[in-house]
């Protein structure tokens, strides 16, 4: 008898050993890997951002972890992620291809396409037709302009109320956005309007929660219906809008003479090319959601977080709005404005695991091992808030990007929009909208925390993309004029 139950019990350990996931050799280190599980309990399904810190401060800047059977490498630091997506750029460029993201958006876009020819050639093509339809050009500062004036409408209509600002910052981005792709713009009440922004937020939320880790980390709950099914029909109501809009495009639209983003992929659909050409229109519908989504839940969550900042730090709100009287031209106004909307979106840390990376060759970092195929989470927040690169690095300071004369600065460690061949295609229409709005706003209205509101929290929801709690704001017309073009 005794002897069985020795026996049983080297048979459990033989079989807890031999399912036990293994670090290859040279692999960088991580905690004890549980059996199935992986590492998946020593983070908090909710929000795993405190258990990556906790980990980097006892395994270093490049640690690893299982999700389930799957090894994932985080990489923390200004220094080390620059030297993956800078320096050996192409060697961690790569897309993972069998995640939740992956499955739900059916493996098309340019966001979530695998590094290779086909992505290369889309990319191309996106950054050489949005520069066409006046990202970074005057014609897309009309263009702003013209969306912040039904901001401003909005807002004379709310003076002296307590209302929450989140729809209406996420329209107007969404507006900006459609503008470029669609040629149109739509009425904050259109249900079109509404139900994409309702989709986009409840699987950004989706995509980086609970069900999504648990989707990745055990692929045999993959055909449950489960909670992450939401987001598969989500992206299916989507993707009819989006194939809604081709098709009126398709209709109307003169071959040739382009009005817009969806016209211009349109006529190169119409050139004649090889069978291995990556065009197509099931290509162009998920295109279509992958600039709307990302030009939409960043630039709108950095809006939210700038201007809770604003209504309580109420003299910075202050200095920019004195300096708005100020031409444009004059440097020192022109600073200190940049330094506060850098220091937006440092705090506001939008995408703070940036999009999931990985390797498209055996590589090293930082002296370890990384086998081809690996998953790459490179760990934005680490950098945002690393200490050594920032003045302040734990509170919100536009002196992080001033040195000693007042001049601005933008130090390396400066990487919201990642870094290397992946990084964002919209930086530029990001960074003009969030300026445009934040001074054409401060000019004519005062933001102020509302009196009932209780204390501010600053502690963002956890998701794909970050975003503030919802709160509510007040605002006080400050002017009655016109407001003039910057």
């Amino acid at each position: 008898m005794f002897a069985s139950i020795i026996l049983l019990l080297i048979c459990v350990v033989f079989i807890v050993v031999q399912l036990k996931s293994r670090r290859p050799k040279n692999f960088p280190p991580g905690p004890p890997v549980w059996p199935i599980l992986g590492n998946i309990l020593d983070l908090s399904l909710e929000n795993p951002l405190k258990d990556f810190e906790r980990l980097k401060k006892t395994y270093g800047n490049v640690y690893s972890l299982f999700l389930g059977p799957k090894p994932v490498v985080v990489m923390n630091g200004m220094k080390t992620i620059k030297e993956a997506l800078v320096t050996k750029g192409v060697d961690f460029a790569g897309r993972p291809q069998d995640l939740f993201v992956n499955d739900s958006t059916q493996r098309k876009g340019v966001i979530l396409a695998d590094y290779g020819s086909s992505w290369k050639e889309q990319r191309r093509f996106a950054l050489m037709n949005l520069r066409n339809f006046g990202m970074g050009k005057d014609s897309m500062e009309e263009r702003i302009h013209g969306e912040i004036q039904y901001t401003v409408d909005t807002l004379e209509k709310s003076i002296g109320k307590s209302f929450s600002p989140q729809n209406m910052f996420h329209n107007a981005a969404s507006n900006i956005i459609c503008q470029v792709l669609f040629g149109k713009r739509f009425e904050y009440q259109d249900e079109t309007m509404k139900t994409l922004v309702q989709c986009f937020t409840e699987n950004a939320k989706i995509a980086n929660g609970p069900w999504a880790m648990l989707y990745d980390s055990f692929p045999l709950i993959r055909s449950l219906p489960l909670p992450f099914r939401q987001a598969f029909k989500n992206v299916e109501t989507c993707q009819k809008i989006a194939k809604t809009l081709m098709n009126e495009h398709k209709q109307t639209r003169v071959p040739g003479e382009p009005r817009d983003f969806v016209d211009c992929y349109l006529d190169r659909l119409d050139k004649p090319g090889d069978d291995r050409s990556s065009f197509s229109e099931a290509q162009l519908t998920m295109y279509i959601l992958d600039l709307h989504f990302a030009g939409t839940d960043t630039t709108s969550n950095t809006l939210l977080t700038g201007f809770l900042y604003l209504m309580n730090y109420p003299q910075v709100q202050e200095d920019i709005q004195l300096l708005t009287a100020i031409p444009l031209s004059h440097t020192s106004r022109f600073f200190f404005i940049q330094a506060v909307i850098h220091e937006i979106q440092r705090v506001a840390n939008t995408v703070p695991l940036s999009v999931f990376h990985c390797t498209t060759k055996d590589t090293e970092l930082n002296g370890y091992s990384i086998p081809k195929g690996t998953l790459i989470i490179p760990n934005l927040t680490s950098v945002l808030n690393e200490e050594g690169q920032w003045k302040f690095p734990n509170e919100f300071n536009p002196e992080n990007f001033l040195n000693d004369q007042g001049e601005f600065v933008k130090p390396e460690a400066f990487m919201p929009f990642s870094a290397g061949p992946r990084m964002c295609l919209g930086e530029g229409l990001a960074r003009m909208e969030l300026f445009l709005f934040t001074v054409t706003l401060l000019r004519k209205f005062k933001f102020i925390w509302p009196e009932d509101a209780g204390e501010p929290d600053f502690t963002p929801v956890y998701g794909v993309t970050l975003t503030p709690k919802p709160y509510r704001m007040k605002v006080q017309l400050r002017v009655s004029q016109k407001i003039p073009n910057l």
